[in-house]
């Protein structure tokens, strides 16, 4: 691996009123290497990185690209010099295809874009590095993982020679995941220069060469990977150790109590296409059920389905044998459901609105809250401390519009909304994704603390260390069916991975 230096950030300064997020930041990255970056939510990361691709400019310091000062008055200047970045909060058009989206902000000279021709690259790029899309689906019809995609996809149609990926990872299987990190490394190869962003430690000590962590806006340190471990890492993070073995709950499941009943479930994606099919299973009282798969394949249909977000094409589900009317959401709220989805910020919190306005989202018609259909303002401010201190959300006050909080107090905010509501059935659809290991195990407490008091968990998740971890029982979707149901104790990692890829569970076990 060459030594020359691809980036270097030396002495970086960023204030925001009130807060200093990058406080004297050093960083360096080779050409040819995959670096990680590493550190808790409100570290750091995302203004370095933001600095680096022209969206910000730092208070102090110094940009080096390729041993050239660069000041980027904008993310063109950090594209023309070779830098992409795929954000965690995605940025893309909506009502836009793939493809156009790939293409967005290029200009060839034309007025008009040949739409397949874009298209045919677009498949190549989805082919050669096994990032599964449709070119002519449009964004809103796609789930947040294959959105996901499509901002890796976007990056590399570009050809940065530097790349940023923020947990790029996070909807991938095992076997998806390592080729991936067989494509960075090619990359690395070619001389391109890869900053892995990851909150999974493992990933970070399978493909990176040398880590830098950051702690409270500070770098902490950079080490070669080869001569640190996860449990180091951690530490480094937060400060102290950090353990995420399988948890060992206080209070068994009752699973002769069923508290949630799937029958024969069948619904349609956003397109009208079929994306479950007669789906049925069973979740008991204080239960956790995983269900694993890779994004795409009816997750976000069925979590919407059991939460009333979406019609049912057929079939039918109860709680504690009170049935929920298809589509409808205040039906599946007066049954006892509590839905954390997947996309926090858009679909489950009003992102502009107050950490006290979402806090009151569910329960603003209640007679603590509202009288004569007018709001209460004080109840909801003394409801909405309440809360915050409870669920430890780092917030200035509870007036803060949630879009200023970090990654993990925003699934604070989520999650104390809906266990405040005493529900009978949670379904937590990737409630870590994208937060760093403190705020992950905060809130893997709370989905363990919640069925130690008897409420039953739909944990759906695409991080299978998560569901080994957490769940009782283990549900693998493939194409909108339930392929394999099987305990979360002693599970058969391959023949997890295996059927998530489709193949036939009952040949996988013999």
């Amino acid at each position: 691996m060459t030594e020359q230096v691809a980036v270097r950030m030396s002495g970086i300064v960023k204030r925001f009123p009130g807060v200093v997020a990058n406080d004297g930041v050093n960083l360096e990255i080779r050409a040819g290497e995959v670096h990680a970056l590493l550190g808790e939510n409100g570290a750091g990361k995302s203004t370095l990185s933001n600095i680096l691709t022209g969206l910000y400019r730092a208070d102090d310091g110094v940009v080096e690209i390729a041993g050239h000062r660069c000041e980027f008055s904008s993310p063109r200047d950090a594209l023309d010099a070779g830098i992409g970045m795929v954000h965690q909060h995605f940025r893309l058009v909506p009502t836009f295809t793939v493809a156009e989206n790939v293409v967005l902000g290029e200009s060839d000279g034309s007025l008009f874009m040949n739409q397949d021709q874009v298209a045919t690259r677009v498949q190549e790029l989805s082919d050669r590095y096994g990032l599964a899309v449709d070119p002519h689906a449009r964004i809103w019809q796609l789930s947040v993982g294959e959105q996901q995609r499509v901002e890796i996809l976007k990056v590399l149609y570009r050809g940065a020679k530097v790349l940023i990926l923020d947990e790029p990872t996070a909807v991938l299987t095992p076997v998806e995941a390592r080729s991936l990190f067989a494509t960075l490394r090619a990359m690395a190869d070619e001389g391109r220069s890869v900053i892995f962003i990851s909150h999974k430690l493992g990933e970070v000590m399978a493909v990176s060469d040398r880590v830098t962590v950051l702690r409270g806006g500070r770098t902490v340190g950079t080490v070669n990977t080869s001569e640190t471990s996860t449990r180091g890492l951690a530490s480094l993070m937060v400060g102290r150790s950090v353990e995420f073995e399988r948890v060992v709950r206080e209070n068994p499941a009752d699973i002769t109590t069923t508290v949630l009943r799937v029958e024969s479930v069948s619904a349609n994606d956003d397109r009208g296409r079929a994306s479950l099919h007669e789906v049925s299973f069973t979740v008991g009282r204080g239960e956790i059920v995983g269900v694993a798969g890779v994004a795409g394949n009816g997750q976000r249909e069925l979590a919407e389905v059991i939460s009333g977000m979406r019609a049912s094409v057929a079939g039918r589900i109860t709680v504690l044998d009170d049935e929920v009317k298809s589509g409808k959401a205040r039906s599946a709220i007066a049954r006892g459901i509590a839905h954390v989805p997947e996309d926090r910020l858009h679909t489950g919190l009003a992102a502009g609105h107050s950490v006290e306005d979402n806090l009151a989202l569910k329960n603003y018609r209640t007679a603590q809250i509202s009288r004569f259909r007018l709001l209460q303002r004080r109840a909801i401010r003394e409801q909405a401390s309440t809360l915050v201190e409870r669920y430890d959300v780092k917030t200035p006050d509870t007036v803060t519009p949630v879009r200023l909080l970090s990654g993990g107090n925003v699934q604070k905010v989520l999650l104390a909304r809906e266990f405040s509501a005493l529900p009978s059935v949670l379904i937590a659809a990737s409630p870590t994704r994208g937060l760093d290991v403190g705020a992950i195990e905060t809130v893997r407490e709370r989905l363990v603390a919640a069925a130690d008091d008897g409420v039953g968990v739909l944990l759906i998740s695409e991080d299978l260390d998560e569901i080994l971890s957490l769940a009782d029982r283990i549900l693998v979707m493939y194409e909108g069916r339930i392929v394999d149901d099987l305990p979360a104790q002693g599970a058969d990692r391959e023949r997890i991975g295996l059927t998530m890829g489709g193949s036939n569970a009952k040949e996988v076990a013999q």
